[in-house]
């Protein structure tokens, strides 16, 4: 088992900048990836940046290549999301999510999120 707590979500204006954290308990063998999806009313979920927790090679959504960047923080098992030139179209619920190696690339484990809302 696997829990997630999420933080550091606000308000910001367009251009500004916030930093995700999410830290994870439980076994290293259920966070075999780790990664940040994120929800806008009336839209779906979409994946916005992963990482593999052995290698620490990432991967993007095409609409955050450049702003975002995703770490991970073994000793502190802390995952953050740093964000950059924050759009008014980044504005959604961001959720931190877990796969297990028996799951991937489906995510299996989730956090309860934390609301990010970009003004223009």
């Amino acid at each position: 088992q696997v829990q997630l707590v999420e933080s550091g979500g606000g308000s910001v204006q367009a251009g500004g900048s916030l930093r995700l954290s999410c830290t994870a308990s439980g076994s290293t063998y259920s966070r075999y990836y780790m990664g940040w999806f994120r929800q806008a009313p009336g839209k779906e979920r979409e994946g916005v940046a992963a990482i593999y927790t052995g290698g620490g090679s990432t991967h993007y959504a095409d609409s955050v290549k450049g702003r975002f960047t995703i770490t991970q923080d073994n000793a502190k098992n802390t995952l953050y999301l740093q964000m950059n030139s924050l759009k008014p179209e980044d504005t959604a619920m961001y959720y931190c999510a877990a796969a297990s190696r028996d799951s991937w690339p489906e995510y299996n484990y989730w956090g309860q999120g934390t609301q990010v809302t970009v003004s223009s």
